[in-house]
Order: structure tokens, then sequence, then C-alpha cells
């Protein structure tokens, strides 16, 4: 049995209770910012650099909320974090990904995510990747997290 790997991430939630979505680039999903620890980073600290990585946002630390760790994939567990924002902290339109990776086709250096939206816990379906969409339906309510924030 291979060993299951751990993705770190950020659950951001706005004062309406809408998550933020990023697109992967040239795939059809939206995905939370989230990503593999890198050797002696603890999850919080994973989730924070992805987190700056595909969107350029920065928080403290402190003010992420441990979730715990969730079943994902058959492969992958999520290790997620959440966090309310106010609407003067978190503007789309000055997210940036700083994270590149080789485009499948022709090698050509992409950014892995090229798009920001909040979209509101009914419509997540219609956007998260198949995994995410079952996670927050089944194991982690986002209505849930938005009164507890």
């Amino acid at each position: 049995m291979t060993a299951r790997t751990v993705s770190c991430g950020v659950v951001m939630l706005n004062e309406q209770g809408d998550v933020l979505l990023c697109h992967a680039t040239e795939t059809t999903h939206w995905d939370v910012p989230k990503g593999a620890a890198d050797p002696g980073e603890s999850p919080r600290e994973a989730a924070l650099r992805e987190l700056v990585e595909e969107t350029g946002i920065v928080l403290d630390a402190a003010r992420l909320k441990d979730l715990g760790r969730f079943v994902y994939r058959r492969d992958k567990d999520l290790h997620l974090f959440a966090v309310r924002v106010s609407e003067d902290e978190v503007r789309l339109e000055n997210c940036v990904c700083e994270s590149y990776f080789p485009r499948y086709s022709d090698g050509t250096m992409i950014p892995e995510m090229d798009a920001y939206r909040w979209v509101s816990p009914a419509d997540v379906d219609q956007f998260a990747s198949r995994s995410l969409a079952r996670l927050f339906q089944t194991t982690l309510s986002l209505a849930d997290l938005h009164e507890t924030l």
C-alpha cells in the first residue's frame, strides 16, 4: 500500500459565507488553494504558503482555524484550515498566481491558477472538482463553517 499524500489548504469564506475558489489553468475545475507540504513544513505553514503562491493573499497564521484532515480521494487526504476575510482584505482582481508548471502539450510555463471567484455554498457543485464538491456535501458543511467562524 502506498502512502497517502496530504494536500494542505485554506477554505476562505467572505462575510456572506461564500467560499474562495481558484480556477485550475486549462482544466474545467475550481479548487481551494492547496498543495503538498515541503519537507519539515507544518500543515499550517504549507497551507499559508500555498495560499500566497496560488492567490497572492498573505494572512497571519494565527487566524487560521484548523479543521483537521479529510479523506479526499483514494490516494490523497486534505488537511484544511478555515478563515473568514472581509471584502476590504481580499479583492479578487488583486489575486495573482505565482506558482507555474509546464503545460502538458508543449512545456510552456503556465500559472497553476488563472481565475478566482467567490462561490456560494449552493453553487459549489457547479464549479468545484467532484472530490471537493463531495467533501463539502458530506463532511465539511460550508453553511456550518459560516456559522462557526
